[in-house]
């Protein structure tokens, strides 16, 4: 009896801690949502939800916080661009396709890009698509298209690890990873590099996030990789690259190939500012950040940095883009909002999205290269360090869970922990009573 009554309120404990750190939690969250006077026009492109958030993909025009048309059609929408013509440009992945699956059983999964043309009043459409299968629907995804000048469309191809670029279904140039990063044997059957991202510099040089190795680099045309940003560190423990306990392929000296992850950390779409400063949402380390080429030493360091905004951490940001006015565009992706906010760090505006935001665009103006830098090193608030444990459980709790509330942290997943373990602990207590 007495053993009964112990686990009753052991479990009594974990129930209220468990409750109490969920209401408070929400109480206290801070709000999202700045009111937008002036109607800002902002394109989306959303990987959407579900496992592995492939699942309910969208591409979507905001006006302000009002949806103007949104086309669902992809599991996973990833880049977004939005053309001259009114057409809008965007990276995809589908799975489900019934023909034209190469060496892969059907029904397979493709990835590559598609055209969306949003109508006039109407519900928007698809109206070109250029796909190849891949084998598997992670880590294999093209998040990046561009148009360039020639006509030709230029893709980050994370499936074989290689900038490709096309014309009329057909390839007409392609740099493989390869020729910089000693490569495994097959590197479909992994997540090697996921290059992530592809900008133009220039009609010869494209700026590129090789992701899982914490580096830029700007690919000339013809002649390869020219300049690599965040090099290699000789003094680096090999550990700090590795990707979910797996590690990169070392080169020819057995050296695994990685920058240094206080400088970039797994990072998202960097634009080029103009020379000497890139601007990086640094994914991993949970911020955004300006990097300039220090012109006495050649290394690239901050020179601004946000980590907070709105009173909330930013928590796995996957976009930045500098506008005309000064201001930089966030696309904060698992605190599921977007947000623009000034040098000094007041945000103008915010938006909580429906589901997993991928990228976005301020129209008309678009990301490109070429935009405002800000002087001097400064730091637009610091959260601090979090728990390391509880910071990869919150990775895995919204890969799982993406509707997880944008205020549900590191201490309150503790707390909640916690509170099922005692609640678990004392159900036992009773039942062996």
């Amino acid at each position: 009896m007495e053993r009964a009554t112990r686990g009753l309120a052991v479990a009594t404990v974990g129930a209220l801690l468990l409750v109490g750190t969920l209401v408070a939690g929400a109480a206290t969250a801070p709000d999202i949502g700045v009111a937008d006077a002036e109607q800002r026009q902002t394109l989306v492109g959303s990987q959407g939800g579900g496992p592995g958030w492939h699942d309910h993909g969208s591409v979507y025009l905001l006006t302000g916080d009002e949806m103007e048309w949104r086309e669902d059609s992809a599991d996973s929408y990833f880049d977004v661009t939005m053309r001259d013509d009114g057409t809008v440009l965007a990276g995809f992945m589908h799975s489900g396709y019934e023909e034209e699956c190469g060496p892969y059983e059907t029904p397979c999964t493709k990835t590559g890009f598609r055209i969306i043309d949003p109508g006039a009043g109407e519900d928007p459409e698809v109206v070109e698509e250029f796909a190849f299968p891949v084998r598997s629907q992670s880590n294999s995804e093209i998040h990046d298209v561009e148009h360039l000048a020639s006509g030709e469309y230029l893709l980050t191809d994370m499936d074989s690890e290689r900038l490709v670029a096309v014309r009329d279904g057909e390839v007409t140039w392609q740099w493989n990873a390869s020729e910089l990063y000693t490569a495994p044997e097959d590197p479909t059957r992994r997540d090697w590099l996921h290059i992530n991202d592809v900008d133009v510099i220039n009609e010869s040089h494209y700026l590129v996030s090789v992701r899982n190795a914490n580096q830029l680099v700007i690919v000339e045309r013809g002649e390869g990789a020219v300049e690599v940003i965040n090099e290699d560190d000789d003094d680096a423990t090999d550990e700090r690259c590795q990707v979910r306990g797996e590690q990169l392929v070392p080169d020819a000296d057995g050296d695994v190939r990685c920058g240094d992850p206080e400088v970039l950390d797994h990072q998202h779409n960097p634009q080029w500012l103009g020379e000497g400063a890139v601007l990086v949402a640094d994914s991993d380390n949970d911020r955004v950040v300006e990097l300039h080429r220090n012109e006495s030493t050649g290394e690239w360091e901050p020179a601004w940095t946000l980590t907070r905004a709105e009173g909330l951490d930013l928590n796995w940001p996957r976009d930045a883009d500098r506008l005309d006015n000064g201001n930089t565009l966030v696309t904060d992706t698992l605190n599921q909002r977007l947000f623009e906010i000034t040098p000094n760090g007041t945000v103008v505006w915010s938006h909580e999205t429906p589901r997993i935001p991928y990228e976005a665009e301020r129209l008309p103006e678009g990301e490109r290269a070429g935009a405002q830098p800000y002087d001097g090193n400064s730091t637009v608030t610091d959260p601090g360090d979090g728990v390391p444990v509880l910071s990869t459980g919150m990775t895995v709790l919204r890969a799982v869970a993406p509707g997880t509330p944008y205020w549900f942290g590191e201490a309150h997943l503790g707390l909640s922990l916690l509170g099922v373990v005692l609640i678990v602990g004392g159900g036992i207590d009773r039942w062996r009573a």
